[in-house]
């Protein structure tokens, strides 16, 4: 009796034990396969291109996020329909994407002219283009930086007056450079430029759209046509 007690005993623990086992690994591959509550989103797919709008991606085709990649397209078509009649649509474009598919450093912007392709844009050469390209993506994104060597940052996002001190920097700049108002600073570059007879406000999203559209003309001498 107290054998078949015994062995009836282990029977049931280790029946028990299984059964257990059987609920925690069930348990536990639930776990792992339902999302963490409140946990980050499943990263998107990144998309492989080797185009900007009409221009080739110099190198190998690069990994963007889907709307990041169609709204550099969008930028690069708005920079070349404000270009000169006498350059051809961009035909290559120089950058590199960050790893996570939503930013892109701009390095240069070649077209065709007198059948010659140039760099219309060049991250190491300091002059009006330069400036008039950086309007061009403060027109399109919230974030745009100018790295060492002139290179330009951009970060997706939808596009507007943030106030940050870049955008600021850019504006000062580009009402001393392309506005002529040399005594323009941080704390009065509007005022300034409504005296110049800019009349929408540039912290508007509208008037910065504005500002940094005429940026662009002013800076590619497209402004009188």
């Amino acid at each position: 009796m107290n054998d078949s007690h015994t062995s009836l005993s282990r029977r049931r623990i280790l029946i028990g034990a299984a059964a257990a086992s059987a609920v925690t690994v069930g348990a536990a591959s639930a776990a792992h396969a339902a999302p963490p509550a409140g946990g980050a989103a499943p990263a998107r797919p990144l998309v492989v291109r080797e185009r900007l709008a009409t221009a080739r991606l110099a190198g190998a085709p690069a990994r963007f996020q889907a709307d990041f990649h169609e709204r550099l397209d969008a930028w690069l078509a708005f920079w070349s329909a404000n270009s000169p009649h006498a350059w051809s649509p961009p035909v290559q474009v120089s950058g590199r994407v960050g790893a996570d598919g939503a930013a892109f450093t701009l390095y240069a912007i070649r077209v065709t002219r007198d059948d010659e392709t140039r760099d219309a844009f060049a991250a190491g050469r300091s002059d009006a283009a330069h400036l008039a390209t950086l309007a061009s993506l403060h027109h399109h994104f919230p974030s745009v930086r100018v790295e060492a060597g002139g290179a330009l940052r951009v970060i997706d996002g939808s596009a507007g007056w943030t106030g940050s001190a870049e955008q600021v920097a850019f504006a000062v700049t580009a009402c001393r450079e392309l506005w002529g108002l040399r005594d323009a600073d941080a704390a009065d570059w509007r005022e300034h430029l409504g005296r110049a007879g800019h009349t929408a406000d540039p912290t508007s999203r509208s008037g910065w759209a504005a500002f940094t559209r005429a940026g662009l003309r002013r800076g590619l001498r497209t402004d009188t046509y």
